[in-house]
């Protein structure tokens, strides 16, 4: 298979490509501007892909533009949406990634699909208003929403908490500054969900919606307790008042019953795994 891959250079398309190459697919990173549509059309009519994976989006939720979410995350992908509907040969299977944020506060969990979503931030909002414009190309693309929970690996940007708390261990630093020490996430490993988006691409049902979790939460004292363990080292750790979000999801956790169904049973790393590779990657 030809595949076509947006953002196939952040963390999560660096990881997707070498594991689809590993299965013998041929991986075409897109390089045009998703908000170029001229440029998009010409590029993708080029490729002539027989799977797509959309992964390109601004998703960093303390992302200084906000204006960009929208710009890149919804209106980027209905032009890659469009260019796609307009070729002569259509790909046979398109992952369009979402997020589990669109979800917001649940007072149920673990969450499945059919929880109403309730955004409470820009990246969420934006991906949700994705979700709903991109089911009007249902009807002439065979394609599917993933909304994956919080993953991690090596490579991982340090924005992010985990690679932070990581590189922390790594360098014995004596203390740490972190928001909110409480809220709860599933911690994943992006080996798992490269697998999961795999066999996605291969059995799902168009137009469908899967949660990419493990159904296993853990609070980010949990995570700095198992890095203590792993290295034998202890911080003092700061809660610094301007880290806390004021519309922070306190936990989110996913019901993966709807994707195992679709992939059949899925390795999934321990959280203490998952550390240890990033920590071996230093």
């Amino acid at each position: 298979m030809k595949v076509l891959i947006t953002g196939a250079y952040g963390f999560t398309g660096l990881h997707f490509s070498g594991y689809l190459e590993a299965q013998g697919h041929e991986v075409v990173p897109l390089i045009a501007d998703l908000t170029d549509r001229e440029s998009l059309n010409k590029e993708v009519d080029l490729i002539s892909p027989d799977w797509v994976v959309h992964l390109a989006a601004i998703s960093f939720v303390g992302h200084h533009d906000i204006s960009q979410f929208y710009s890149v995350n919804v209106i980027g992908t209905l032009n890659l949406l469009d260019s796609l509907a307009n070729l002569q040969r259509k790909p046979s299977s398109v992952l369009i990634a979402s997020s589990a944020n669109i979800y917001g506060n649940c007072q149920h969990s673990p969450i499945n699909e059919s929880q109403s979503p309730a955004p409470v931030n820009h990246y969420a909002a934006s991906k949700l208003a994705m979700e709903h414009l991109a089911q009007t190309y249902i009807d002439r693309l065979p394609l599917f929403f993933v909304r994956p929970f919080n993953y991690t690996g090596p490579g991982q940007a340090k924005s992010f908490l985990i690679p932070k708390l990581v590189d922390h261990f790594v360098r014995k630093e004596k203390s740490i500054e972190l928001g909110n020490l409480k809220v709860e996430r599933e911690f994943n490993d992006v080996r798992m969900v490269c697998a999961a988006y795999y066999a996605l691409l291969e059995s799902a049902v168009t137009g469908q919606v899967y949660n990419v979790c493990s159904g296993h939460s853990f609070s980010i004292q949990d995570v700095i307790s198992i890095l203590e363990e792993i290295t034998s080292h202890k911080m003092l750790v700061h809660v610094n008042s301007s880290l806390v979000r004021s519309s922070e999801v306190h936990r989110l956790c996913g019901n993966p019953n709807k994707l195992l169904a679709c992939t059949g049973p899925l390795t999934i790393p321990t959280l203490q795994q998952t550390l240890s590779s990033m920590l071996s990657k230093y």
